[in-house]
């Protein structure tokens, strides 16, 4: 086995817009786009990259790609929101990551030149995003699928701190 050779120590991207939604407080923002059902916004596509756009009013969802911006330092082991004992982040979906990076499915409702109107939106309004691409479910995953820890979450817990309920 080959050693391995990729470790960049600096990769840069360019937000291609922003996303605006009625979530400004961290600490009261649903977790998932699943907790957030129903929660409107919308994503301004950067004039530059509109035409980019063309074509994705055929689909009912969209895959966003984000920069988690309001997300300072990261930890290799955090307690999740869904759990109170500690693990490791990448077995979570925590916020404070090596790279804030962060990725949600949500309704694309309709389109208005560069505005996409969404639902389901669980990202801070201000958010920076980095790509869009269509959710198409023929290219998921097939067959018995392990979600770990998760599966010891009975749903009432996980819809109950998935939205932040207090």
């Amino acid at each position: 086995m080959a050693p391995m050779e990729c470790r960049e120590e600096s990769i840069s991207y360019r937000p291609i817009g922003v996303i605006r939604s009625p979530h400004v407080d961290p600490r009261r923002t649903p977790i998932q786009p699943r907790y957030a059902a129903g929660i409107a916004g919308s994503i301004e596509i950067f004039p530059e990259f509109s035409a980019g756009l063309d074509d994705l009013e055929g689909f009912s969802h969209i895959v966003l790609l984000y920069h988690f911006h309001r997300s300072h330092g990261s930890r290799l082991r955090v307690v999740p929101y869904l759990d109170d004992e500690e693990r490791g982040v990448f077995a979570t979906r925590a916020p404070h990551r090596p790279n804030a990076i962060r990725m949600s499915v949500v309704r694309l409702v309709r389109r208005e030149g560069n505005i996409l109107h969404i639902e389901d939106i669980d990202a801070l309004d201000g958010t920076p995003v980095l790509d869009i691409k269509p959710h198409v479910p023929r290219f998921g995953v097939e067959g018995a699928v392990r979600s770990g820890w998760l599966e010891s979450v009975d749903e009432a817990t996980a819809t109950r701190r998935g939205r932040r309920d207090p």
